[in-house]
């Protein structure tokens, strides 16, 4: 991407559209799994749309402008790791907008109404972050429901 700074990053992300959200948290938290199962979710009247693949385990991340695109190294690119499984080819989308970051984390650590609402910065851009118990049942709903209201008005996330 020119001389706009990147980096690659532990993470999984997945888009609507194109935009993404990227999934953090420490190795064996979920992230693949919680992708997988907001993969699943079929389309409806709460979440119009299929959610789709960018990246899974590591993911590219691009400065663009005063936003982020996310990518998946290519030799990863539409793969997606399955405990029990293995890797599996899935639907992929091959960049999209960094809107949302999701931080796993345990159930406790979830806030009922965080105020202010959480922050974590990647290449200079402030992105806001949901904090999830990665496998309670509605964590898929709760990640999609935000991702579709992350980042509007400017399309990218603000970068204070």
């Amino acid at each position: 991407m020119g001389d706009a700074p990147d980096r690659t990053h532990h993470g999984t992300a997945i888009a609507l559209g194109a935009r993404a959200a990227l999934i953090v948290g420490r190795s064996g938290a979920g992230k693949s799994d919680l992708a997988l199962r907001c993969l699943a979710l079929a389309p409806g009247p709460l979440i119009p749309e299929t959610a789709v693949l960018v990246a899974d385990d590591r993911v590219h991340i691009h400065r663009v402008g005063a936003g982020l695109s996310v990518s998946a190294p290519e030799t990863i690119r539409g793969q997606l790791e399955v405990r029990g499984l293995g890797i599996v080819e899935v639907p992929f989308r091959a960049n999209a907008d960094l809107v949302l970051a999701v931080e796993l984390v345990a159930p406790e650590a979830v806030e009922r109404l965080p105020d202010p609402p959480p922050e974590l910065d990647f290449l200079g851009v402030r992105l806001p972050v949901l904090r999830l118990a990665p496998f309670e049942a509605s964590a898929p709903v709760k990640l999609l429901l935000t991702l579709m209201q992350a980042g509007y008005g400017s399309g990218r996330a603000d970068p204070r």
